[in-house]
């Protein structure tokens, strides 16, 4: 999303989502931080974006886009007989504590995309839709950490994959959620404030097992060095 594109993407909000009119448009900016990196697909920016506004107030993140990615996504899943296994419920534990890891979560810096992050993102994802991996090792038995600090030595690093969506939305949703991860290790780099990640790398592939994954790495940079393409 070039700054060109940014309105139709709001109106976009708009006209589709009750939800998305809870934000300001100066809140849409601020983690639009993605909007003229060219080496990213319009997903991959969004990509970026929601997760910066998860950044900027957590709580509202909650109620509003979040709220809309589980209506979606039960809506999806009714039409099978263990719907009310594969259903995202109010009761649900991972639900419920997400809301009090998010309530704190205002303001804090925003991510910005590096290209040459997002190369070794993309790399990592092509290799894993190549050789029909859902791991974080490279099939050349590489660990991320080794992949990403050939080019960020020494600079506090993670990394997030997601299989089974191409939709920005569901994919940062579905890490933020991180159902079935005891770890909540997903949810904790998207809101980190300990390492200070501030810079990502972000790439949606095909898969041959689970049709899409994504790649997100992220660094902590200096912050005369954060905001580099």
């Amino acid at each position: 999303m070039r700054k060109i594109l940014l309105p139709i993407l709001l109106s976009l909000f708009f006209v589709t989502s009750v939800n998305a009119q809870k934000w300001t448009d100066a809140e849409f900016r601020k983690a639009n931080t993605a909007a003229n990196a060219t080496y990213l697909t319009n997903e991959e920016k969004n990509v970026v974006m929601y997760m910066n506004l998860i950044r900027i107030d957590g709580e509202k993140f909650y109620h509003t886009f979040l709220e809309d990615y589980i209506n979606n996504y039960n809506a999806k899943v009714k039409q099978y007989r263990n719907y009310n296994e594969l259903r995202i419920a109010r009761n649900n534990s991972y639900y419920i504590s997400l809301l009090k890891h998010l309530k704190g979560i205002k303001n804090l810096p925003v991510f910005y995309p590096n290209d040459k992050l997002s190369a070794l993102s993309r790399s990592h994802a092509q290799d894993l839709n190549r050789n029909n991996l859902d791991t974080h090792e490279s099939s050349n038995g590489d660990q991320f950490s080794k992949r990403l600090s050939k080019y960020f030595p020494n600079k506090a690093m993670s990394e997030n994959i997601d299989f089974g969506f191409s939709n920005s939305l569901d994919i940062v949703c579905h890490l933020l959620l991180d159902c079935g991860v005891p770890s909540l290790g997903h949810r904790f780099t998207l809101i980190d404030q300990k390492y200070k990640l501030n810079t990502v790398g972000v790439s949606i592939q095909p898969h041959p097992s689970y049709s899409w994954c994504a790649v997100i790495d992220f660094v902590a940079l200096p912050s005369a060095n954060a905001h580099e393409e």
